[in-house]
């Protein structure tokens, strides 16, 4: 198989996004910590130096404020870093469920694929191997009876040429669906 990379990283807007601004959302709350801390111990310092030094408090307030704005940067700036990582990281989680839910809908328009294949990287590629072994043991069984099933059929359409003729009816019809049966096995497997 091709390497195939995914241009698009929004594979399922929804959980990516919720999941990504949640996570966001949680790592600026639990850092707003250290920005409450530093400028407390700024003021602190600012008091100091107005009492000791009261020419120097032009200065050093300046240097609070350039300090306060370089915080806040840092802190919107990694923010939009742990967003970003948040979708990289969900991307590698729905872009799986997304090629899974592509694969399983293409099966029920009676398409078979082939098997299923995840990126280098994804997530959950033990999910990949689980869905293949499956399948091909729904395709086995479907080969054991359509096997079966031809016999029946076979056996059926001669013993229509035993049995009553008030009986003929009955096995014809079964015959027939028997026989649309096959069709639709062997058009799946």
């Amino acid at each position: 198989m091709s390497q195939y990379r995914r241009r698009i990283y929004l594979v399922n807007p929804s959980f990516q996004l919720k999941f990504s601004f949640l996570i966001t959302v949680l790592v600026i709350i639990s850092s707003l910590f250290y920005p409450f801390t530093i400028y407390e111990l700024i003021e602190r310092y600012v008091s100091l130096v107005s009492a000791t030094n009261p020419e120097k408090i032009l200065d050093v307030k300046q240097y609070k404020n350039a300090l306060i704005i370089a915080l806040a940067l840092w802190q919107i700036g990694f923010s939009v870093l742990v967003f970003i990582i948040c979708i990289i990281f969900t991307h590698k989680i729905a872009g799986p469920i997304y090629k899974l839910q592509k694969y399983l809908a293409t099966i029920r328009e009676g398409v078979t694929e082939g098997k299923l294949f995840f990126r280098k990287g994804d997530y959950f590629r033990d999910l990949e191997d689980d869905v293949n072994e499956t399948f091909e043991t729904i395709k086995e069984n479907y080969k054991r009876d359509v096997v079966y099933l031809s016999e029946v059929n076979s056996y059926l359409k001669n013993l229509v040429h035993v049995v009553p003729e008030d009986k003929k009816v009955v096995l014809e019809e079964i015959n027939r669906n028997l026989d649309e049966i096959q069709l639709r096995f062997t058009k799946h497997v």
